[in-house]
């Protein structure tokens, strides 16, 4: 099918950007990647009368190291972090990155328009909620800079009123002894994943002095499981942990029964990805050079 007729318009920059999408007013969308959108509009989902392409907008993709955080520019494509050695200092951004659909879509999908569409089935907000991240974003009035946590409100919802744009995402790199780990079960690499567990750990020795838990495509948003992280927190991590760690991610999870599976499935599923990226982050944190990717069914 395709898309109803629209209006294209070029920004040249992003306070440009800004300005045509107040004065187009509410029938207005930005493209970034349009991975997300295109689709919609295609299946017409989402009909909007005027599109304003971004891509052509200089400056918005980087990946830059900077006072102890790394910094992504809006723009900055899938594939680009995937091959960022940058990047690779956060394993857990690399995992992400490298899992997200197929070659196509990573080179051409964008982290800023992955994190301001809050799809509850995404990759990066999955991940980069298990990481101290802060969302940059413009508007009219000027930057405001808030915590990952507060920008996303609900699905497909966030804290971006309709002429606001993401301009930058800043992740504190983790301190030393620190491991992550993000899996993502999915049918086929192109399709959205059924369940998936990102996990960010700091180590002392065989004990989890910190850890950071999140659950995607198994609620209305990514669930930062709080009950998981309790369980890990102060502990040994051995068998015994890692069975009440599951117990505690079945218990977060809140999915939906759909045609990935049923609600009972999908929770037995993230309490094993749960499992496995623990035991990953937990390797990763000594020091070992874990290689993963996306389990496939």
């Amino acid at each position: 099918m395709y898309p109803r007729p629209f209006h294209y318009h070029r920004a040249a920059s992003l306070r440009e950007a800004v300005a045509m999408l107040s004065q187009l007013g509410e029938e207005a969308r930005p493209l970034a990647g349009g991975q997300s959108l295109i689709p919609l509009m295609k299946l017409r989902l989402a009909s909007p009368l005027h599109l304003v392409d971004l891509n052509f907008i200089p400056g918005c993709s980087y990946i830059k190291e900077d006072n102890g955080a790394l910094r992504f520019g809006a723009l900055t494509r899938h594939a680009e972090i995937e091959n960022s050695d940058v990047a690779a200092k956060i394993p857990i951004l690399h995992d992400c990155a490298a899992g997200i659909a197929d070659v196509q879509v990573r080179n051409r999908g964008t982290i800023g328009g992955s994190v301001a569409e809050a799809d509850p089935s995404g990759d990066w907000a999955v991940a980069l909620m298990t990481l101290a991240t802060e969302v940059r974003y413009l508007g009219r009035n000027g930057e405001r800079m808030v915590p990952l946590a507060e920008f996303i409100q609900d699905a497909y919802t966030t804290v971006l009123k309709q002429d606001e744009l993401v301009k930058e995402i800043t992740v504190t790199i983790p301190p030393n002894g620190s491991g992550g780990a993000y899996i993502a079960f999915k049918r086929a690499a192109p399709v959205y994943a059924t369940a998936s567990a990102a996990v960010q750990l700091t180590m002392d020795r065989d004990v989890c002095k910190e850890a950071a838990i999140a659950l995607g495509c198994v609620g209305l948003t990514p669930i930062k499981a709080k009950e998981v992280e309790a369980a890990l927190r102060g502990q040994v991590v051995n068998e015994k942990t890692l069975v009440k760690a599951m117990e505690a991610a079945r218990t977060a999870a809140d999915p939906q029964s759909d045609m990935r599976g049923s609600a009972e499935y999908k929770r037995t599923l993230v309490a094993a990805l749960v499992k496995r990226a623990i035991q990953i982050a937990v390797r990763r944190a000594r020091g070992e050079p874990v290689e993963i990717s996306p389990i496939y069914a």
